[in-house]
């Protein structure tokens, strides 16, 4: 290892935003240590609104190079065509190639749409902003069917966004289950009514297996109609992590200890959609809520490492599923540190408050952990902003 501490960072999204602005925190007055945040793009995607978007609705331009300037780290804008995790280098588009000491790879998931044939080539998706911005030029004539194909969180929330803001457009949501079936009986029924309310046709139980330029084919051999179609239904890793010869799970997510660190190359971290994070009731599913603490716990990790301490154990239970259903509605079902639902939730304005607040969070959070003291860690819980120090 060299005297001066290469550290790189791949992909700005909600993870890997959080490590390079905890690292950029904490080294801005250490010259032995250079930190380097890698993404396709200087704009910030705010994924948990690009619902809003697709219909046309304006999301503020948040600058990734300016929210570094002043911490030290230093931002290169570029796709990631390779890392050779023997070499520790990694290629970027222009040709580039950027060394490493330590790398944080937080290249995140995508839609999932080499699952089907013709979702690649038919649907759209809301993987960034100009995936949103392409959907609502589409929608913006505002006549005709739309099929938002997925009944997760973001198929639900696209659409009724879609119906609230196009009242003229047909839409229908195609999806395995019921919308809402991972949350309490009452949550699940809110869900429900308000799409109801809102106008979308749910089709339960219809498995889209062929997407057509006119709509989808569902399993059971029936044709649905569509001038558009909406892919939301599951995602996939970049297969980058695989090809570096970086141990892998079977969905080709980096495999980590319980340090964040991959168990073949413990140089490299693994943070947010891209790591196979254990916990005691299972490996972390990619979420904001999960993804913010991974690069947070990375970047303290590595802190540690370079220090001379040891390393902790990363520990996280999940605590809440906000789902908007248009402006006016929401569903906030609060789970127990494994997921699954509790009896409390909230449901109507209360909840449209509550989700805008937990929506508005994350980038407010960078803004403070970049002017926050080097031996300060802050980070929102429950709604408020805490100040801590790091454990010894």
């Amino acid at each position: 290892m060299s005297a001066h501490h290469e550290v790189l960072v791949l992909g700005a999204g909600y993870a890997g935003m959080a490590a390079a602005m905890q690292l950029a925190a904490r080294t801005k007055r250490r010259d032995d240590v250079t930190v380097t945040l890698v993404n396709g793009s200087e704009r910030f995607t705010e994924r948990m609104r690009l619902h809003m978007a697709a219909t046309g609705q304006p999301l503020d331009a948040l600058d990734i190079p300016g929210l570094l300037d002043g911490t030290g780290a230093r931002f290169v804008r570029g796709w990631v065509t390779a890392v050779d995790a023997d070499a520790r280098t990694v290629r970027i588009d222009d040709d580039r190639v950027l060394r490493y000491d330590t790398l944080v790879y937080a290249l995140g998931g995508v839609a999932d749409t080499a699952a089907v044939p013709g979702a690649e080539e038919h649907a759209y998706t809301l993987d960034g902003d100009r995936d949103a911005e392409l959907l609502a030029g589409r929608l913006a004539g505002g006549t005709g069917t739309v099929a938002v194909v997925g009944g997760g969180p973001t198929g639900v929330e696209t659409a009724a966004e879609i119906a609230e803001r196009h009242p003229g457009l047909d839409v229908v949501l195609l999806a395995r289950r019921e919308p809402g079936a991972g949350l309490a009986a009452g949550a699940a029924a809110h869900v429900r009514a308000a799409l109801d309310r809102l106008g979308v046709r749910v089709r339960a139980g219809a498995e889209v297996v062929k997407v057509l330029p006119d709509g989808v084919d569902v399993a059971d051999g029936e044709h649905v109609a569509a001038d558009a179609v909406v892919w939301a239904a599951g995602t996939r890793v970049s297969p980058l992590a695989a090809a570096a010869g970086l141990a892998v799970d079977g969905h080709g997510r980096v495999v980590t200890d319980r340090a964040l660190r991959s168990v073949s190359h413990p140089e490299v971290y693994a943070v947010g959609d891209a790591a196979a994070v254990g916990q005691g009731y299972g490996v972390m599913h990619g979420t904001c809520q999960g993804g913010m603490p991974t690069g947070v716990h990375a970047a303290l990790t590595i802190l540690r490492t370079l220090g001379g301490k040891r390393t902790k154990p990363f520990r996280f239970g999940y605590y809440h599923t906000p789902i908007s259903l248009g402006r006016n509605d929401a569903v906030v079902q609060f789970t127990h540190p494994d997921d699954s639902p509790r009896r409390i939730y909230l449901a109507g304005r209360m909840a449209v408050r509550y989700k805008e607040t937990v929506t508005a969070a994350p980038w407010p959070t960078y803004g403070r952990m970049k002017r926050m003291p080097a031996s300060g860690v802050l980070w929102p819980r429950g709604g408020r902003f805490t100040r801590k120090g790091e454990a010894r």
